[in-house]
């Protein structure tokens, strides 16, 4: 889901002094669209713990409401995130929605449960903007570098998650079992545009307590008809 350092950003970058930082551009996203109550979601939800480890990578995992029916509901789940993979079909011309989906770079897709398939796909497009994203005081700040212009529109979007969740599913197909989850997505943000330029981008770390996250990516992501979700052209991730 080649490292491009860029002189003047990095120059720009090294007069801060934040609390917190990623300060390597990330190599690829991995977005896994997971469900409490999908039996084939664990071993996906595994694969993404392992995922995370890499710090080259930003994970995020959203979980989505659809299952809820089966009789358990999702306790991370979202109808905004249910909205995001739908707007991920669309892009994909895909005829329906499924999990467990891993969207590499919001270019390609596969099953999340299938480890080399998602390294497979994330070795076939690479990220060309440099991100930083640091937490100064009570903000959290991104910086883009500039990169190849995006071929349409492209914005900048805050996505706030918990780094860690152990959850006992008491029904539904999981019933029983505790499931770790890492890096689950709560709300999400569009906070300005990406035009190929240098930016810098801020939110309130306030914004992170409303929804109870404890973590922050910043996507510089390309946006198709209808706002839908496009290729992602550079990333970063901290922990609050």
């Amino acid at each position: 889901m080649v490292r491009h350092i860029f002189t003047g950003l990095a120059m720009a970058f090294a007069l801060a002094t934040p609390a917190s930082a990623q300060d390597v551009p990330a190599h690829g996203v991995v977005e896994l669209f997971t469900s409490q109550g999908c039996s084939s979601c664990p071993p996906a939800d595994a694969n993404l713990a392992k995922l995370a480890q890499d710090k080259n990578l930003v994970t995020l995992a959203y979980h989505v409401d659809y299952w809820d029916y089966l009789g358990w509901r999702d306790t991370l789940a979202s109808p905004a995130n249910t909205e995001r993979q739908h707007g991920y079909a669309r892009m994909f011309d895909a005829r329906s929605v499924y999990t467990p989906q891993a969207v590499l770079n919001g270019r390609t897709h596969v099953n999340g449960a299938d480890g080399p398939a998602v390294s497979a796909a994330l070795e076939t497009s690479k990220l060309g903007v440099a991100v930083r994203l640091t937490r100064i005081d009570d903000r959290v700040v991104a910086e883009t570098g500039t990169g190849p212009a995006p071929t349409g529109e492209a914005v900048i979007v805050f996505v706030w998650y918990k780094g860690d969740a152990a959850v006992k599913v008491e029904r539904g197909e999981n019933k029983g079992d505790t499931i770790r989850y890492v890096n689950s997505v709560l709300s999400v943000s569009t906070t300005g545009m990406y035009h190929g330029e240098a930016g810098r981008f801020e939110m309130p770390v306030s914004e992170a307590a409303k929804s109870g996250a404890d973590g922050c990516a910043v996507l510089v992501q390309e946006i198709g008809p209808g706002g839908a979700p496009g290729a992602i052209l550079g990333a970063a991730a901290i922990r609050l």
